[in-house]
């Protein structure tokens, strides 16, 4: 639970008042969680005499928690750290093992890797380069729209608490999501060496696997992933080269691009029932049929490749 304290006496945690920022929003939404109740108050200046010894202090003050002051913590990877950084690289184990995950260290370093850090880049002038015609909002311009806007007559302090609210349902799903990759990618790792002779991923269930093939199969054996689609039957999908070049490796042959009841007809391959036009999923009724149609991909491809040699 979280609660707006008006007076300095009150509060169990500190934070700084005015506009609203990721860095802040976010360490309230941690702190709810890791503390289960907290008290903040905002303000722009600190009197030290009337804090109390166990109160946290964070993003004002230039205290252990604060990344203000001219000799501010860095990661190795040159990442200064915000309050939001600093007070998970605190407490983050803690609250991880408090909530029954097993993977602590791995979890733990894949949240700050995958969210943390972006934000606390961000809070330290470093931005991400986006080459797009087009405006794409990250977390940090999403938390900013919380801030009273001209006109609308909306209080600076129930808007902090939506923010807080609205962050703290991302941080869980964001537990969830890092867990469950990792988890994912213990399983796939499993089945690598056996997904690289036959140059694709079978999967009894869905995970998410990119990421895990990515950074595990680096020779790019792997062409294809299979799983049971949510809509019936199984999917298979098309492997890029990487996270930045979306070059498929192998893609569905052209010949099913676009096609859905004639794709049996075509590829002589009895349930199959969808290609995409791009070439880059495919579906089928079976974990038969799935399998056949990656072989086919396959197969066409080795072809391809011997007649060019």
């Amino acid at each position: 639970m979280i609660k707006l304290v008006n007076n300095i006496e009150d509060a169990n945690c500190i934070t700084h008042c005015g506009t609203m920022h990721a860095d802040e929003v976010f360490a309230s939404a941690f702190l709810s969680l890791y503390k289960k109740d907290i008290k903040i108050f905002r303000t722009s200046i600190i009197e030290q005499e009337k804090v109390k010894k166990d109160v946290l202090i964070y993003d004002i003050g230039r205290g252990k928690f604060d990344h203000h002051q001219e000799e501010r913590e860095v990661r190795k990877n040159g990442i200064p750290y915000c309050s939001l950084g600093l007070l998970w690289k605190k407490f983050g184990k803690d609250f991880l093992k408090s909530r029954g995950i097993e993977d602590v260290q791995e979890v733990f370093e894949g949240i700050d890797k995958d969210f943390i850090e972006g934000i606390d880049a961000i809070d330290n002038g470093i931005f991400p380069r986006v080459e797009a015609e087009f405006r794409i909002k990250n977390i940090c311009d999403v938390i900013k729209l919380f801030n009273p806007s001209f006109g609308s007559g909306e209080d600076e302090s129930s808007q902090f608490l939506k923010a807080v609210e609205v962050a703290t349902k991302i941080f869980e799903e964001e537990i969830l999501n890092i867990n469950g990759k990792i988890k994912a990618y213990k399983k796939i790792e499993s089945k690598l060496e056996e997904a690289k002779k036959k140059h694709y991923l079978l999967l009894d269930e869905f995970m998410p696997f990119e990421e895990a093939i990515y950074n595990l199969d680096t020779e790019k054996e792997i062409y294809f992933a299979a799983f049971p689609s949510n809509r019936g039957g199984y999917s298979a999908k098309t492997i890029y080269n990487s996270p930045e070049d979306k070059t498929q490796r192998v893609p569905f042959p052209a010949s099913w691009a676009g096609l859905d009841e004639k794709l049996s007809e075509v590829t002589k391959v009895e349930g199959a029932l969808f290609c995409h036009l791009g070439r880059f999923i495919i579906s089928a009724t079976t974990k038969e049929a799935i399998i056949k149609l990656m072989e086919i991909a396959i197969e066409e491809k080795e072809e391809v490749q011997d007649v060019q040699q």
